[in-house]
């Protein structure tokens, strides 16, 4: 990847987005590039966090450990996602573990250098409390769905939203390569890895899905939809 390439996918975090091609190309001239394989693990909750990481390549899982040892995922972020920019205005330990779930490549900016950015220039501090006002939505959308909505709904609804961020549209519908494992898939929905099963059971015997390993294919989303209301 050259830094053409690599200055055109700070571009399109939206955080960055705003800013000039001589601006993006001077944040880009601050970064390092870290590339993970999957299984390592970025950083854990409770680690002192002192920077900020844009995904370019792969996906990373956000994960929480409950006082009782459970795990559940919060989110799985993909290429022009941001991750770690909690600690930027909050400074203090890390509130989730960053893992990869597929080989990736990430640039990492240090807190320091982007607060310097920031000083002078003031909108990108907006697109920035934007940007996690969106995020706080999404969790704040997640919590109402484990309250409310049946576990085969929350099913329907993890898949659809994977699909709109890694899905590719094929003759047959549409395939999303999650890179989950059953029990991530589960502790992403916030359910039994056997209810989720169960769930995704029904919908294969439906006809709306077909699974493919670490990845699944939604042949009819309009169905899926429908059920993850």
């Amino acid at each position: 990847m050259g830094p053409l390439v690599e200055t055109n996918v700070i571009g399109s975090v939206p955080l960055f987005e705003a800013l000039g091609e001589q601006d993006q190309a001077e944040l880009r001239a601050a970064m390092t590039e870290t590339t993970l394989r999957r299984g390592e693990t970025l950083f854990n909750e409770g680690d002192p966090g002192d920077r900020l990481y844009i995904l370019t390549d792969g996906k990373v899982k956000l994960g929480h450990t409950s006082p009782d040892g459970r795990e559940n995922l919060i989110a799985v972020l993909g290429p022009g996602e941001l991750l770690g920019e909690l600690t930027l205005f909050d400074p203090g330990p890390r509130s989730t573990t960053a893992t990869a779930v597929a080989t990736t490549r990430m640039l990492e900016l240090e807190h320091k250098d982007l607060m310097q950015f920031l000083d002078t220039r003031p909108e990108l501090a907006k697109h920035m409390l934007k940007a996690l006002a969106q995020r706080l939505r999404r969790t704040n959308e997640s919590l109402a769905d484990l309250v409310f909505s049946d576990v085969p709904g929350r099913v329907a609804k993890a898949l659809l939203d994977l699909a709109d961020r890694f899905g590719e549209r094929t003759d047959e519908g549409v395939h999303v390569p999650h890179d989950l494992t059953q029990e991530e898939l589960a502790q992403l929905v916030g359910a039994s890895r056997e209810t989720v099963n169960k769930s995704l059971a029904e919908f294969v015997s439906r006809g709306w899905i077909r699974l493919e390993g670490r990845a699944v294919l939604l042949l009819d989303t309009e169905r899926l939809r429908r059920r993850a209301r």
